[in-house]
């Protein structure tokens, strides 16, 4: 394991990944550097002049764009990053991407093509968009209803995501791999949702609704139109089927399996996440 002094930089350090890889890194005794804005120093996607601080004297890399890598200008900030930070000395960088999308392959490249060490975490739909986003609060009033069908996902636990990113930025032998990021078994909604009503002891229920109705309801609550369109892309396009098929990137990188659905929702449900509202 890597012992340097040099503090490893993770972007996005209080979302679903970053929170959970800064945790683990400070258990191990390593210095970490948080990238959010509201760290001190503060790094902003959206500033470019507040990437060079935190790039400072920073070994390594963990590098999440927000709110997706599918939006428009990502691939733009995606390069220009990975640019500023070789030129400032970063010698590995790690990129969470998303499968099934083209803007995501996009900025792997840019990352693959760097002059420094790389590893590329391509995830599938994350557990924890059921307890940790904006699927928690339908579920809390206990229906779920979304615009996707009966296609199968293979949720992937954000803690198996932490647990291969730490590996991949403390840990030789990740150097230049490639890693498929999903659960053991793939999923429908409504299969989840009822994993989920099991684990809660509770009866939610979940519904597929058309893709226009959704994104109606999307606008009435007001949500940025970009946030829209990315909802509503990752909807309609990216959960056509064409994720359904299970990588074994978390066995590859950790030796054991990737923990399932069921682990996660059994877990959470026992720290009180979807517990009926008063």
């Amino acid at each position: 394991m890597k012992t340097s002094q040099e503090p490893i930089l993770i972007l996005g350090a209080t979302n679903k990944t970053g929170r959970r890889i800064v945790q683990r890194l400070q258990a191990l005794g390593l210095p970490v550097r948080q990238g959010c804005r509201g760290a001190n120093p503060a790094f902003d996607w959206d500033d470019r002049s507040t990437w060079a601080t935190p790039l400072e004297g920073v070994h390594s890399a963990y590098i999440c764009y927000q709110p997706d890598l599918a939006v428009p200008g990502a691939l733009e900030s995606i390069q220009a990053f990975t640019d500023q930070a070789v030129e400032l000395g970063v010698r590995k960088l790690v990129l969470l991407s998303g499968r099934g999308e083209i803007e995501a392959q996009q900025a792997e490249s840019v990352v693959r093509n760097s002059v420094v060490d790389w590893t590329l975490l391509r995830a599938s739909w994350f557990c924890q968009n059921f307890s940790e986003a904006h699927f928690l609060e339908p579920l809390l009033q206990g229906e779920l209803a979304l615009p996707v069908g009966p296609v199968a996902e293979p949720f992937v636990d954000a803690e198996d995501i932490a647990d291969v990113a730490v590996a991949a930025l403390t840990q030789p032998g990740h150097s230049g791999q490639l890693y498929e990021l999903t659960g053991p078994r793939a999923l429908t909604f409504a299969e989840a949702v009822a994993e989920i009503g099991r684990a809660a002891n509770r009866d939610i229920g979940f519904i597929s609704v058309p893709a226009g109705e959704y994104r109606q309801a999307l606008e009435q609550q007001q949500l940025a139109p970009q946030l829209i369109d990315l909802v509503m892309y990752l909807f309609t396009t990216v959960l056509d089927g064409r994720n359904t098929a299970l990588g074994d990137g978390v066995q590859r990188a950790l030796g054991r399996p990737a923990r399932d659905f069921r682990d996660y929702a059994r877990r959470t449900a026992a720290a009180g996440a979807w517990a009926c509202p008063m």
